[in-house]
């Protein structure tokens, strides 16, 4: 017969061991931040610092309701008691622990729970137990510099304060943590970590926003933290929303509710700049935003579902749920993914087909706007150039120009022909040579045609490589990378002016096909270029 014989686990190795959870940095202060969200507080401060030996320290003040010496403790144990209420921010009691413990090797937690009660510290030492091998955390009433560092911000008050002494991971890729690159670094983790919170307490934060069942307010150095609402309601256009019912593994039904938003594009969508600029349109921001308990958990991403790419760059969506769908969606310790089962990944699919269109399709009219904006001026030069060469290159004799039915007759090395192609004035002064339009019938990058009288070239803005080749290059260096290739274009088309006849056109227009098919299919992986703001 088995008998239970109970084995105790390693102390040094798993407290080192759990070190190396996989925490990002904005993803462990949140997770310490939850407790203070639960402990009911009104007001979170945070104080993250460097001194100039290059030690940083973080402090994470809360109002909250605060502990005794018992309850420290049990928070302090890893696997902590549950809470009493289920829809916690806090789900495992393990959070404030290993969240901590990735990045600092000494965590201290200040508290009391009325103004008037002696404060009380526990402290877990990374090193004290990897030298005792024991799982022993240092507790005792507070000394002279933790009761000054919680009269700081909390004098008078109940409360807690989360001290992480040092911490070795936070600028862990620098070598010495002093010098200009290093402090540079540091400004940026402070500033990485100041929007992180303003977007995933974004609902908790934002007073305006009746979902979360309290609000609080929440600094940084001393900075108030503002919310950052990802899908920019005051601006962007509602694409669907949708609720489903889901049966959980242990009986019963809850609801998650999915909504779709599609933000406009710089320009007339947004009353100021600083709105725009606030909207943070990039590829980095596009995706679902997963939110439990109405604080985000995860995202944004497409879940898997599919890659991000540029034209869903203004797509946004919304999945929210509670506390009783933790199971169905596999939330793990970090709280920071959820795993769709076939169905639930199927129904959101479907979801998104259209809304993904929309998006789309306003993705591409926005761009096609940027790009003719951008291109107003881009081939003066070239227009310029091969004005100033023309004469010294052969080309055909024109015996006449059919405007209004598009036919010209030519006579080249061939003989005499008539061909149908655009034959128009020029709009814009010297615009005779190279002119970029919006679209050329099949999809072609480039056709010949006659502006006042002389061979020309139409360019398609609407090819990719138009759009990822060409816009990038337009102020680079001069614009020498756009002239080379307007006059490798122009010269193409007076070769096919000079050797066309009637029994090889078609011919010509195949290469012409063929040759702008595999460039859109060369250019498909290329980026899409940032375009000038001006």
């Amino acid at each position: 017969m088995l008998k239970p014989k109970e084995i105790q686990p390693d102390a040094a190795r798993v407290i080192q061991g759990l070190r190396d959870t996989g925490y990002q940095f904005n993803t462990a202060v949140a997770d310490v931040v939850d407790n203070s969200v639960a402990a009911e507080a009104s007001n979170i401060c945070l104080l993250l610092k460097q001194d100039f030996r290059g030690n940083v320290t973080l402090r994470i003040y809360d109002d909250g309701i605060g502990m005794d010496e018992d309850e420290l403790l049990k928070a302090m144990q890893y696997g902590s008691p549950v809470r009493k209420s289920k829809a916690s921010l806090g789900k495992f009691g393990l959070g404030l622990k290993t969240a901590s413990t990735a990045f600092c090797r000494r965590l201290k937690v200040v508290s009391r729970n009325k103004p008037a009660s002696p404060l009380h510290v526990a402290v877990w030492d990374v090193d004290h137990v990897s030298g005792t091998n024991k799982w022993e955390v240092l507790t005792g009433p507070a000394e002279k510099d933790d009761t000054a560092a919680f009269d700081e911000v909390l004098s008078g008050k109940s409360g807690t304060l989360v001290i992480w002494e040092n911490a070795d991971r936070v600028i862990k890729a620098y070598k010495k943590a002093t010098g200009p690159a290093a402090v540079a670094a540091f400004k940026k983790i402070v500033e990485g970590l100041r929007h992180h919170l303003a977007t995933i307490f974004q609902r908790f934060l934002d007073t305006s926003d009746k979902r979360a069942a309290r609000h609080v307010k929440m600094s940084l150095n001393g900075e108030v933290i503002t919310p950052w609402d990802p899908f920019c309601t005051q601006f962007s256009r509602m694409e669907g929303d949708d609720s489903i019912l889901v049966e959980m593994p242990e009986g019963g039904k809850a609801e998650f509710r999915i909504r779709a938003f599609i933000l406009p594009r710089k320009g007339p969508g947004y009353p100021t700049d600083d709105d725009w600029r606030n909207a943070r349109l990039t590829n980095q921001n596009q995706g679902i935003y997963v939110y439990r308990e109405n604080r985000l958990i995860h995202g944004p991403d497409w879940l898997g579902l599919f890659a991000k790419e540029p034209h869903l760059t203004l797509l946004r969506v919304e999945f929210s749920f509670d506390h009783r769908l933790d199971e169905a969606f596999q939330v793990d310790i970090k709280k920071s993914q959820v795993i769709l089962d076939d169905n639930i990944a199927t129904f959101v699919n479907e979801f998104l087909a259209p809304r993904r269109r929309a998006a789309e399709d306003l993705y591409r009219r926005g761009r096609k706007i940027e790009v003719a904006d951008q291109s107003v001026t881009a081939h003066d030069d070239s227009n310029r150039n091969i004005a100033s060469k023309e004469n010294e290159v052969v080309q055909p004799n024109v015996k006449k120009l059919d405007a209004e039915k598009g036919i010209a007759t030519l006579i080249n090395r061939s003989g005499e022909v008539r061909l149908k192609l655009l034959i128009t004035t020029a709009q814009k002064k010297n615009e005779v040579h190279v002119k970029a339009v919006d679209s050329i019938d099949d999809g072609l990058l480039w056709e010949p045609a006659f502006i006042d009288g002389h061979c020309a070239v139409l360019l398609n803005r609407g090819h990719p490589y138009y759009s990822k080749v060409y816009v990038p290059n337009v102020t680079a260096l001069e614009g020498i990378t756009v002239q080379g290739l307007d006059s490798l274009l122009w010269a193409f088309s007076v070769a096919e002016l000079n050797c066309v006849s009637e029994s090889n056109r078609v011919m010509f227009t195949d290469m012409r096909y063929e040759v702008s098919r595999n460039l859109k299919k060369l250019v498909e992986d290329l980026p899409e270029p940032k375009l000038s703001e001006e």
